[in-house]
């Protein structure tokens, strides 16, 4: 009893805070009951010092909001993860719970608030009225009291948000009530909560053949899968389901949720968002054209958010087809792609079957004759040098999709493409209620060239010197003939964006246009925008294999657009007088100031004029060669590989296994090494390790060798009762 006491006294000590001190007499009465060097102290004096609290400590405020926050948010979300990548096929039903988790509503408080303001809101910054509001909005959405889509009762207002609602005027009101206004401040932390709770149990069940609007996955990850998986595929089927992120009803998602999940207050949210209507304002008259009054510039304030950049907002005009519609479903926001990947989970699946039922394997062939057909065969980039079809060759087809456009290659005859269309229609007409028909799913053949994510899938013909060794040792050398699966980029598709962003004219012989936009801009800042729209470029083709002629063409069109935009502003009448003054990258100023010395590199040095970045990419030797890095065959995000790791070491049977593994393998993990280490020197007082007693040739005696591995048990037995009963008698006197 007296041991484990001691202990006790000895953790409470070391684990418990300082206890403030105030007054001098205190002190000394303090020390004096339980003076550290008198070895007569025992543990029960600390008693008397835990029970002792200062008068002018104050009690906490029980209705603080802060207090129900006892985790921190991030945390909270990456045990959401864990629990639903552990057992991923589990139904849910007890989402409530998470909903009432405090941190997770301060979390997305920050996130809208980042959104919303462009800075981001540390936790320590939020004031007690937020908290306050953020909880009532808490206890609405538990109660069944929140309404989406509210215009003037608000729970909870943005901090930017200034404005008195209850002093509004009747035509303000009108028109608020009336016409099309941006999603309430209180809705999006409620879209935000719902998003966090439901994105871990379904990405956990999502399947791997789709890649928009999903964490870690992009278009560049499709086309990785597509040059990996697609090598040997004959013809192609391209599908566009777009409409259905247009909307759906609400019974058909609420149907696909309920597989999963079957929490009512969570289903009830979201459903309520999917049939609250949303108010749009109706087409009023065009306005009669008033003179344009002098308007003064507007100083933005520090936490109003910037404007999109020139660069990005050009960069984003050149979205693939594919890329371009983002769902948005009634009141859910940023909860629509996510819907919308529920809904297409069940198209996932069932193509998943397919391909499954599609493989028929043949030993004869040189690719794709193993059971599973995921065998590494070589660099399947060269996926074969026989012909790619007849009826002892290897069935097989893939499937990739991106939103609602779908990628399906058949490696067989037309006819096996045929029959997939035809089910893949009924399924669609039956599950999703679309009408689609065979010219919205065509059947295209590789040679034509398949345009997906406005790169082209088509197959070179190449013939790769083929050795190998005969009977007899002799080395064999002979032509061969195969196929190589090409993914370029679509200059035709390519020049359609630029005309579209009034980038240039014309289509056989495109002819670049000014960019006018950027009329009133410096030298510097325009050149520095179109050298960061170029780098856009450069990485957004960066496994394109014409990546360098595409590059030096966008190049050459952002050049010439400048040179015009120049010619016209500084009017020197042709884009060759540009190039001679400003030279080949329009990097030297096209004007000096009046009264200035003409000398660019003196102002520069002094000073006195502004640095000009010289546009990039101006000659196809500067653009990085395309990336050819080998993609792994059953690729996974990193935060998933990284949760799944995580998992498998938090289980203790791994422990046992790679213990048991060591074990026979007559290994000594990295912990007992470290153990054996210090127990040696600290025993006899040596360093002294299993290296050196193999370099020194088994010199040593039998004897260090037992003291080095700890086969002398009695003694080391010994040892640690001695210690034992050592720390056991550890009191206060030995702090």
């Amino acid at each position: 009893m007296h041991r484990r006491l001691a202990i006790f006294t000895y953790k409470v000590l070391v684990n418990t805070n300082p206890i403030p001190i105030t007054t001098a007499t205190s002190t000394a009465l303090l020390y004096s009951q339980c003076n550290l060097l008198n070895p007569r102290t025992n543990g029960f004096v600390f008693f008397r010092l835990l029970s002792f609290t200062p008068g002018h400590r104050r009690a906490e405020d029980p209705d603080d909001p802060s207090n129900l926050m006892k985790e921190d948010g991030v945390s909270v979300c990456s045990q959401m993860w864990i629990e639903s990548f552990r057992e991923p096929d589990r139904i849910v039903s007890n989402l409530t719970t998470y909903l009432r988790r405090f941190e997770l509503w301060v979390l997305a408080y920050q996130k809208v608030c980042a959104d919303d303001m462009g800075a981001y809101m540390p936790r320590s910054a939020i004031q007690r009225s937020a908290l306050e509001d953020l909880l009532a909005l808490r206890n609405a959405v538990l109660d069944n009291r929140f309404k989406w889509g509210a215009r003037l009762d608000f729970l909870i207002k943005s901090p930017k948000d200034k404005t008195d609602y209850q002093s509004l005027s009747k035509r303000k009101i009108k028109a608020i009530l009336t016409t099309t206004q941006p999603a309430a401040f209180q809705d999006k932390i409620v879209q935000e909560v719902l998003f966090m709770i439901l994105e871990p149990i379904y990405e956990a069940r999502f399947s791997q053949k789709s890649f928009a609007f999903r964490p870690g996955r992009n278009a560049h990850t499709v086309l990785r899968v597509i040059r990996r998986n697609f090598a040997g595929y004959l013809w192609y089927i391209k599908g566009d389901f777009s409409t259905i992120l247009d909307g759906m009803k609400v019974g058909l998602v609420i149907s696909a949720l309920m597989r999963d999940v079957r929490d009512k207050k969570v289903i009830d949210l979201i459903k309520a968002a999917l049939t609250t209507p949303v108010i749009t304002s109706c087409m009023e008259e065009p306005k009669k054209k008033t003179k344009r009054k002098y308007q003064k510039k507007r100083v933005l304030a520090e936490d109003e958010p910037k404007p999109d950049p020139y660069w990005l907002d050009t960069f984003f005009g050149f979205a693939p087809e594919e890329a371009e519609k983002v769902p948005s479903w009634g009141h859910c926001g940023i909860l629509s792609p996510l819907l919308a990947n529920i809904c297409l989970d069940e198209l996932d699946r069932w193509m998943e079957g397919k391909l499954k039922e599609f493989y028929r394997p043949s030993k004869s062939d040189v690719i794709w004759n193993s059971p599973e057909g995921e065998a590494e065969q070589g660099n399947t980039s060269w996926p074969e040098f026989v012909p790619t079809s007849g009826p002892d060759k290897t069935r097989k087809m893939d499937y990739v999709r991106y939103g609602g456009h779908i990628l399906i290659g058949v490696r067989g005859p037309r006819a096996d493409a045929a029959t997939l269309r035809k089910q893949l229609i009924e399924f669609v007409d039956q599950k999703y209620m679309l009408k689609v028909d065979n010219e919205s799913l065509p059947i295209e053949h590789i040679t034509k060239g398949i345009m997906f994510l406005d790169h082209v899938l088509c197959r070179r013909v190449v013939y790769p010197t083929l050795r190998y060794t005969a009977t007899g040792g002799k080395i064999i050398s002979e032509k061969g003939v195969g196929t190589l699966l090409s993914v370029t980029a679509s200059l035709k598709q390519c020049i359609k964006q630029f005309r579209k962003l009034n980038f240039l004219k014309g289509d056989r012989d495109p002819d670049p246009q000014p960019c006018f936009r950027m009329f009133h801009a410096t030298q510097s800042h325009t050149n520095a925008q179109m050298n960061k729209f170029l780098s856009t470029m450069v990485e957004w083709f960066r496994y394109a294999d014409n990546r360098k002629k595409i590059v030096n063409f966008c190049s050459y069109i952002i050049r010439g657009s400048l040179a015009k935009l120049y010619a016209a502003k500084y009017k020197l009448r042709s884009r060759a007088k540009v190039y001679k003054i400003g030279s080949r990258n329009l990097s030297r100023p096209l004007k000096e100031k009046k009264g200035s010395s003409p000398d660019y590199h003196n102002l520069l040095r002094m000073g006195l004029a502004e640095s000009i970045d010289g546009l990039q990419y101006t000659r196809m030797s500067l653009v990085p060669e395309t990336d050819y890095t080998p993609f792994p065959s059953n690729w996974i995000p990193d935060h998933e590989k990284a949760l799944l790791e995580y998992i498998s070491l938090d289980d203790p049977k791994t422990l046992e296994d790679q213990r048991c593994s060591i074990r026979k393998q007559g290994l000594v993990s990295s912990q007992d090494y470290i153990s054996m280490l210090v127990w040696n020197y600290k025993r006899n007082a040596i360093e002294m390790d299993q290296l050196s007693l193999i370099k020194s040739g088994g010199n040593n005696t039998e004897k260090e060798q037992q003291l080095l591995l700890g086969s002398d048990k009695d003694a080391y037995d010994q040892k640690s009762k001695e210690e034992e009963e050592h720390e056991d008698g550890f009191d206060v006197a030995e702090i």
